[in-house]
């Protein structure tokens, strides 16, 4: 089956509505009807503006990255990003073509 896996990387502690922002995209797309989504917290990265994060042991809430990750179809894709469009963010993603099944052949 051909699917896309949709990514996002945000700041660990960057927030919209009030809520984490990684917490936010998993929390809407699941009430947008996509059939799962994990976030994972990096050890250490850097971004576009260049500046490096490290996880230190004296720190308690960082500013890591943090990706989330969907495996969507092309259609679900579209609708997700016109969807935070509207929402007025600013999210760095990849989009990129996956093929996705189960191991014993089950479509679910």
């Amino acid at each position: 089956m051909q699917n896309c896996f949709l990514k996002f990387y945000v700041a660990e502690n960057r927030r919209h509505h009030h809520k984490l922002i990684y917490e936010w995209l998993l929390e809407e797309a699941q009430q947008f009807g996509l059939n799962g989504g994990s976030a994972f917290r990096a050890l250490a990265g850097f971004g576009r503006h260049g500046r490096l994060r490290e996880e230190h042991f004296f720190e308690l809430a960082g500013d890591l990255p943090v990706e989330v990750g969907f495996v969507v179809t092309p259609d679900e894709a579209d609708r997700f990003l016109a969807h935070l469009a509207q929402e007025k963010l600013n999210l760095f993603y990849l989009r990129v073509p996956v093929e996705a099944g189960f191991t014993n052949g089950s479509q679910s």
